[in-house]
C-alpha cells in the first residue's frame, strides 16, 4: 500500500469528523485498486452556504451542491475536495440511507473524480456509481 497524506478539516460548520485513520486506510486501498499514489488529499468538511459561495466564485454555478472537487495535479492524487455536510444529510434522508454511508459514498465520488472518471453522461454515470458501490464495500464498518 502507498503511503499517502490525507488530511480532514472544516469551515462554517459543527460537523466533527471522527474516522480520519479508518477513511485514510480505505481510500489508500482505493487508490491502490486503481493503480494510482494519493499524494496530498484535503477533504474539507463545511455548510451548503461556504460551497455555494466557492460554486459562484470559482466555477460560475449559482447552486448547491454536494461535492466540488479541486485537483491540482493529473500525474498523481493531489488537491482539494469540498463536501457540504448539509448536502449530504439531506441526500441520505431523501435515499433512506445513513448518514455515514452517504458521506463515504460522496467522499470515494471525489477520490474518483481525481482517479479520471466523469459523471457528465448517463453511462459515465452509471460507471460512477458502479465504482461507488464497489469501493464503498471495502471500508468497514459502515
Amino acid at each position: 500500500m502507498t503511503s499517502a497524506n490525507i488530511n480532514f478539516f472544516t469551515e462554517d460548520t459543527s460537523f466533527i469528523f471522527a474516522n480520519d485513520e479508518l477513511v485514510s486506510t480505505w481510500l489508500t486501498k482505493v487508490a491502490d485498486h486503481e493503480k494510482q499514489e494519493i499524494r496530498n488529499l484535503n477533504y474539507v468538511f463545511c455548510s451548503d452556504e461556504y460551497l455555494l459561495g466557492i460554486n459562484q466564485k470559482y466555477l460560475n454555478h449559482d447552486y448547491y451542491t454536494d461535492i466540488i472537487s479541486f485537483p491540482l495535479s493529473s500525474e498523481v492524487i493531489e488537491g482539494d475536495i469540498f463536501i457540504s455536510v448539509d448536502r449530504v444529510t439531506e441526500n441520505a434522508s431523501k435515499n433512506k440511507v445513513n448518514f455515514e454511508n452517504e458521506l463515504y459514498r460522496v467522499m470515494v465520488h471525489g477520490l474518483l473524480h481525481f482517479l479520471g472518471y466523469k459523471d457528465k453522461t448517463q453511462e459515465e454515470s452509471i460507471t460512477m456509481r458502479t465504482l461507488e458501490n464497489k469501493y464503498l464495500e471495502l471500508i468497514t464498518p459502515i
